[in-house]
Formats: C-alpha cells, sequence, structure tokens
C-alpha cells in the first residue's frame, strides 16, 4: 500500500456510541462543491449533530458543518450545513431501506475522513439506546477501567 492509501480522520461522532447500538457501518463518499474539499481537509468539519436519510432511492446527509473556507472564491456554498449527497451502491441502498423501515433504527454519521484522496463518511446502522442501556454502557466501561487499574497495579508490585 502506498502513502495515498492511508485515510486520515477529519471528524467523528463521539456521542453516536453513547446515545445509539451500532450494528453495522457503511463507508460512502461524499459530494461536496467547490472549496468544501478544502475545508474539510483543515479540519473545520462537525459531524455530531447530522443525521442520514434516504429519500427518492438516493442517501443524503443532514446538518453535517463544513465551515466556509477562507480563501474561497465565488464556488463556495452559501449553507454551511446544506444536505450533501452520499455515494453508496445501489444494493447497500436497498439493504438501508428495508433496515431503517424497520422500529427504533436510525442511520448515524459516525466520521469523517479522506482515503485515497477523496472525502468519505462512515455511517452506522444504530438503534437508540434508552437511559438505562446508557447507565448500563456506563457501569460496564467503568468495571473495566477498575479491572485494567488493578491490574497494572498489581503488575508494578511484583516487578
Amino acid at each position: 500500500m502506498g502513502k495515498n492509501s492511508e485515510s486520515k480522520t477529519l471528524a467523528q461522532n463521539k456521542k453516536a456510541s453513547h446515545d445509539y447500538f451500532i450494528e453495522e457501518t457503511y463507508e460512502c463518499g461524499l459530494v461536496l462543491t467547490g472549496t468544501e474539499i478544502k475545508s474539510l481537509r483543515g479540519g473545520r468539519a462537525n459531524i455530531s449533530d447530522s443525521f442520514a436519510t434516504i429519500r427518492n432511492g438516493e442517501a443524503f446527509v443532514h446538518n453535517m458543518h463544513i465551515s466556509p473556507f477562507e480563501q474561497g472564491n465565488r464556488f463556495n456554498p452559501t449553507d454551511p450545513t446544506r444536505a450533501r449527497k452520499l455515494l453508496l451502491k445501489r444494493a447497500e441502498i436497498n439493504k438501508l431501506i428495508g433496515a431503517v423501515k424497520q422500529e427504533g433504527y436510525t442511520l448515524v454519521p459516525l466520521k469523517v475522513y479522506v482515503r485515497n484522496g477523496y472525502a468519505k463518511l462512515l455511517i452506522g446502522l444504530g438503534k437508540g439506546k434508552k437511559q438505562y442501556d446508557k447507565r448500563q454502557s456506563a457501569a460496564k466501561r467503568d468495571a473495566n477501567r477498575d479491572i485494567q487499574r488493578a491490574l497494572r497495579e498489581k503488575q508494578k508490585v511484583a516487578r
């Protein structure tokens, strides 16, 4: 693999794993206009409040904020949170349509990155967590942290 095949994470939705059970993930391309890619590579994107939908057999991401490029020209889009089209294969879109029609499932953007020079968005098929699920996840995470801490302490004493 060459130098360009690496991927660089530009924006990440950290709340997604806290609010949803992510069951499947899909990598899709983003349709960007003008200087949005330059702004995106500069790390000026936010996907924390964004969501994805499927309309008329096409996938879109909404509320994904890409700040306008400072040295931009007339091709800069006027709305930084406009709906952007996602590039997916027809079979993947059909699968997602069937999954989203089920009760409680939604498409959640997880992270934006550049791979091989192209902007990609990782979306996850997620089911919303209830409040008690969030508490269970937090308790499990805290228990694992305590176990790891105890193991580290035991290793320090053994030396």
